[in-house]
């Protein structure tokens, strides 16, 4: 191995493996995305927002939705979407609606699951949280100048944006 390989043996993560227990497989992963849409629908902020991107049937959405945690939580391989993009559409989302999201997801995992499994879900939720939160809001210009403050003029205009 050279001293290049193995640097970059250090830069990247290693591959999770699937949760190895009997007891999350496609039916308790299918009752938490219920649990936690019916929750989400529920939600006074949320809602409305759900209600409007999916207005007729549900039941697409959380076999998706049950086909994306299998693959996150088990390493199924099962979902095949793009989520960023199907995000980055929704401009009414903001920062904090991830906080709502997390607190909802939070409850109905410790609700379904042992506490050890529970967090098994939480950090695999929270860094795609982040995850989501880096693509839709994070922006070069607003991380480098504080708020208020004129453009740089020496920045392309294009990159200001």
């Amino acid at each position: 191995m050279t001293v290049k390989s193995s640097l970059a043996a250090q830069a990247w993560p290693k591959a999770e493996r699937g949760l190895d227990n009997p007891g999350i497989n496609r039916a308790s992963i299918r009752h938490l995305v219920r649990e936690f849409y019916a929750t989400i629908r529920q939600n006074d902020r949320l809602g409305p927002i759900f209600a409007r991107e999916i207005p007729g049937d549900w039941e697409p959405h959380l076999e998706k939705m049950t086909d994306f945690w299998r693959s996150i939580i088990l390493r199924t391989g099962d979902y095949h979407g793009r989520p960023v993009p199907a995000h980055l559409k929704l401009t009414d989302v903001t920062e904090a609606d991830f906080d709502i999201w997390m607190d909802v997801f939070r409850k109905t995992v410790a609700g379904l699951f042992a506490p050890d499994t529970a967090m098994v879900f939480v950090d695999r939720a929270e860094r795609i949280a982040t995850s989501l939160k880096l693509a839709m809001f994070f922006r070069l210009d607003r991380a480098q100048t504080p708020a208020g403050a004129a453009p740089d003029p020496a920045v392309p205009p294009e990159v200001q944006r």
